[in-house]
């Protein structure tokens, strides 16, 4: 029986590997199919981890002390994949791959969400050379430079004004005329002088060098074509939630879920059942930020020794 099932391996699930061992848990694995780290491994710079500032260092560099400091505690890893949790009476059945089964008093997902891709030609090529899903993450590296936006939702459109007051010119482009965000998100993008709407047009081809990107050709729906030269492209079509692992045999997830699929934590990142936590991406209102996800990992293990503790 293990005093902790920890699903994913991302900064939510190290973080929660860390706090759970060291704060005196003997029993905790971490499953992950491999080698744990999660998104922040793909990319080639880290500037906005408190602590963390040296241009040198890739993503994965900046997980791998995580991994020997997680792993030194006594968190054990199994690259093994996760069907399915089930709460059984007291506890937890955690079922693997292959239907091999292990039992868990408590259980933290942590298994994210990937950002959905726009399926444009080039965008794989240059993903992390110009293309990015994270404004937040990324947009300092085109500081007083031109970038260009994909997308026309809540986010979109809130990372398109993140970046107005970084970027010299914001040019977001979306295939209708009219916008899913809220009104207010809309109106305060519209009042924003250097953002720039390129309406009813689609990203056909992005385009670039060795370098990375340098511009995008834009298709607009009369048929006619335009190029526009930029550094960066920040894609923002919806993420796609992790959260297979929650569903029952009949496709019905375990616990609370918001329309997004997202799982509804409280502050201590309990979910609606009793001894599940769901911390970092997965959750609602995930800021899908580094630290933002260590935290929620750090929350949930301590709650979880306290659960142990009060069931003892």
């Amino acid at each position: 029986m293990l005093d902790c099932a920890i699903i994913g391996g991302g900064p939510a699930g190290l973080t929660a590997g860390l706090y759970t061992t060291r704060g005196g848990l003997k029993n905790v694995t971490l499953f992950e199919t491999g080698m744990p780290g999660g998104q922040i491994t793909q990319s080639s710079e880290i500037e906005n981890y408190p602590g963390f500032f040296e241009h040198d260092k890739t993503g994965m560099d900046f997980m791998d002390t995580w991994q020997k400091q997680c792993f030194h505690f006594g968190l054990r890893h199994e690259m093994k994949k996760v069907e399915r949790v089930a709460k059984t009476g007291e506890h937890f059945t955690v079922t693997l791959e292959g239907g091999e089964s292990v039992e868990a008093l408590t259980v933290i997902v942590c298994t994210g969400s990937t950002p959905k891709r726009a399926g444009i030609k080039g965008e794989d090529e240059y993903f992390g050379k110009g293309v990015s899903t994270c404004a937040t993450c990324d947009g300092f590296f085109y500081k007083d430079k031109p970038v260009t936006v994909l997308g026309g939702g809540d986010t979109a459109l809130e990372e398109a004004f993140y970046l107005s007051n970084i970027c010299s010119d914001v040019y977001v482009v979306h295939r209708r005329d009219t916008f899913r965000a809220a009104p207010a998100t809309i109106d305060r993008a519209m009042r924003k002088e250097n953002i720039h709407f390129v309406t009813n047009a689609v990203i056909d081809e992005i385009v670039g060098d060795a370098m990375g990107v340098t511009g995008v050709n834009i298709k607009h729906n009369d048929g006619t074509m335009t190029h526009m030269d930029n550094t960066g492209l920040f894609v923002f079509v919806g993420h796609n939630v992790n959260n297979e692992v929650l569903k029952d045999q009949n496709g019905d997830f375990i616990c609370e879920m918001n329309q997004r699929g997202q799982v509804i934590v409280d502050l201590c990142m309990r979910t609606s059942v009793e001894g599940l936590y769901a911390a970092g991406d997965i959750r609602i209102e995930a800021p899908k930020q580094v630290v933002s996800a260590a935290g929620d990992g750090s929350v949930a293990a301590l709650q979880v020794i306290s659960y142990i503790q009060e069931q003892q």
